[in-house]
């Protein structure tokens, strides 16, 4: 039986479905990447994962239970990080714990704090603000607060497409790291092949929008720990990102044809800018081809 299973869902925001006929099974412990172009719904669906947003048809469960809106067995980690400016590394944390764990003991809950903290590397930073952390700090403090909840599922929200180059790959080895400690069932939202390969087991590619679907699943046959380095030259590296690329490539132009509409102007004649202005200074208006009449003029001398 599916940990995460969706059955047919779809999602609209008054107009033209945003997703359509969603299908998807992720197992207890494993790590799956959603890859997909920008404006295709990513966000949408991982907000109805989280029970952000309620979906207009289908089904969501994790762990055999109904989802019908947020709660701690989900963490979310968000693009634009979502901490409290005037609360510290340690606070923002410590929010989401005792809100969680309401029971514990203060000394319980400092510790399990100061866990997480050093578990994304930023013990020496735990007092400061988030005004005083680079873009990639912050996003640590977003992980760190996640799984200080002790979620079931762990949803990154593209948390990584606002970073650098060079940050962003040590994020992924970060995440890469904590996900092997803690083996938390993870779903990544991505727009990046590379990354879902990288960090996956499976990488699921979405359909361009509107109406946009998942794909086939495509295995990640590359042992774990990934060497950045290497996997690069890997034979399977290559393949699963040239099929991938190809599948969205290919649903984007199909999608586009779909809705190819025929243009109809409408049937007006253009103002002839070459006859001499009226009396009252302007042009005769632009008129409808169906106005236009043939009389004969009788002329005396």
């Amino acid at each position: 039986m599916a940990f995460l299973e969706l059955n047919n869902v779809s999602k609209h925001f008054g107009g033209a479905p945003v997703l359509k006929d969603i299908n998807l099974s992720v197992a207890r412990g494993e790590f799956v990447a959603i890859v997909g172009f920008s404006g295709a719904g990513k966000t949408t669906l991982i907000s109805l994962i989280a029970g952000l947003l309620k979906p207009a048809a289908g089904t969501l469960k994790l762990n055999d239970l109904e989802i019908t809106g947020p709660g701690p067995d989900r963490g979310i980690v968000f693009q634009n990080y979502s901490l409290l400016p005037w609360l510290s590394v340690f606070e923002n944390i410590l929010l989401a714990v005792e809100s969680v764990n309401p029971n514990w003991s203060a000394e319980k809950r400092k510790d399990h704090v100061e866990k997480h903290i050093a578990m994304v590397n930023l013990t020496p930073a735990r007092d400061k603000k988030p005004g005083e952390l680079s873009g990639g700090m912050r996003q640590r403090v977003s992980v760190a607060r996640a799984l200080a909840m002790d979620p079931q599922i762990l949803l990154l929200d593209e948390p990584l497409s606002a970073l650098d180059a060079l940050t962003r790959a040590t994020l992924q080895d970060e995440i890469s790291r904590i996900r092997a400690e803690t083996n938390k069932t993870v779903v990544l939202i991505t727009n990046d092949p590379d990354e879902g390969i990288y960090l996956a087991d499976r990488i699921i590619p979405l359909t361009a929008g509107p109406g946009a679907t998942l794909g086939p699943s495509f295995t990640v046959e590359i042992p774990r720990p990934r060497d950045r380095k290497s996997i690069n030259h890997d034979p399977h590296f290559k393949q699963l990102r040239r099929e991938i690329v190809e599948f969205m490539l290919n649903s984007k132009t199909e999608r586009h044809t779909a809705i190819t509409k025929k243009l109809v102007l409408p049937d007006i004649e253009p103002e002839d800018l070459n006859l001499p202005r009226t009396m009252t200074g302007w042009r005769k208006t632009p008129i409808r081809k169906g106005e236009l009449k043939e009389e004969a003029v009788e002329v005396k001398p």
